[in-house]
């Protein structure tokens, strides 16, 4: 379970408090030879147990932006280290013991329903009881990127502050990009790949952003090391909300990183169907374009009101991205991409108009 790209807050937050909590990751792989997309959305609230939001949850978006989804109302059934990362939920099995980590091939023996993840292993089996859709998967993960140049330190998303409690939510970018191998079982349709990309983020604390938007991609055409996280969102900052983004970018070992504390960055989201992101600081400016023609699938969130339908998204966003090098009144392209694979998200409330900032 060691990884040596570990970033802060892997580890579980919740300190046994029965504070409303909650806590999410997300583990995605891009299949770029069939152009599909499985992200794996994994969630716990309230795992003091006995309200009533406590419980977990499982929601996949499949090929063709398909919908998945299993809640786990046992929260003494989840678990998850506090140390790195690695957490789990079993919901149907036929094991006496506390939930935790298995070997692989006992999980798949002992656990009819329910998931396992690590930094380099993902493994698990859903159901939907009302029609016979399901999804199985088990693959290995090599971590390339964290948050941070490679082979430096690796850095907290939100800067040295997220480790106050400060901001609500936390985010944590888990593994900016890997290479995956193994196979996902999708209603019967196997789907094996080998060093296909793959990504992971996290968030955790009391309530989630009032009102967010995200863009994520590291399957480009013609550019396999390079991975781009992007997003904003009103959180908030003590007794007040604040609107923040950020863009950050890992390419050829180097880590581009715009945010609040060293760069000017500014969006334009309509309520769906495009992104425009800019940002620039004293040496480097990046371009954002993004847009999709699909209806992209609502997806759910934990909120103050539970696990409800609030957000909507497409693996299947069209980005062009190009990052330059600041210069004496001019400046130079660094890097020219684009992908018709990218994950485009918007989510909260007030999508009425578009929000620029």
């Amino acid at each position: 379970m060691a990884n040596p790209l570990q970033t802060p807050h892997s580890e579980y937050h919740w300190d046994g408090s029965t504070d409303r909590f909650f806590e999410g990751w997300y583990y995605r792989v891009t299949l770029p030879d069939c152009g599909q997309t499985f992200g794996f959305m994994y969630s716990i609230e309230d795992p003091k147990g006995g309200k009533p939001h406590s419980g977990g949850a499982v929601q996949i978006l499949g090929p063709d932006d398909g919908y998945l989804c299993r809640t786990f109302p046992e929260v003494s059934q989840f678990w998850a280290s506090s140390q790195f990362l690695a957490l789990g939920h079993w919901g149907k099995t036929d094991l006496k013991i506390p939930p935790q980590y298995l070997q692989p091939a006992a999980f798949e023996r002992h656990v009819q329903q329910g998931y396992q993840a690590t930094a380099t292993w993902h493994q698990g089996i859903i159901r939907d009881p009302g029609s016979d859709r399901y999804c199985r998967w088990q693959y290995e993960i090599f971590p390339i990127y964290g948050w941070g140049d490679r082979d430096a330190f690796q850095q907290s998303t939100a800067g040295w502050l997220s480790y106050l409690p400060i901001f609500e939510p936390g985010w944590q970018i888990l593994m900016a990009h890997g290479l995956a191998t193994g196979w996902i079982d999708w209603n019967g349709k196997l789907y094996q790949f080998t060093d296909a990309p793959a990504y992971g983020e996290k968030n955790w604390g009391r309530s989630f952003p009032q009102k967010w938007f995200w863009l994520n991609c590291n399957s480009f055409d013609g550019e396999p090391d390079l991975a781009l996280t992007a997003g904003g969102g009103k959180r908030g900052v003590l007794w007040w909300m604040e609107s923040v983004a950020l863009i950050g970018i890992h390419y050829r070992g180097k880590f581009y990183e715009f945010v609040p504390w060293n760069s000017e960055v500014s969006w334009q989201i309509q309520p769906w169907g495009c992104w425009q992101m800019q940002a620039q600081n004293a040496r480097y400016e990046v371009t954002l374009p993004s847009t999709t023609d699909l209806p992209g699938t609502p997806l759910r969130a934990p909120t103050e009101r539970g696990l409800i339908f609030v957000c909507r998204d497409t693996m299947h966003g069209q980005l062009n991205l190009e990052l330059r090098k600041r210069g004496w009144g001019r400046s130079q392209t660094i890097l020219q991409a684009a992908s018709s694979v990218c994950g485009l998200e918007i989510g909260g409330e007030s999508w009425q108009d578009p929000w620029e900032g």
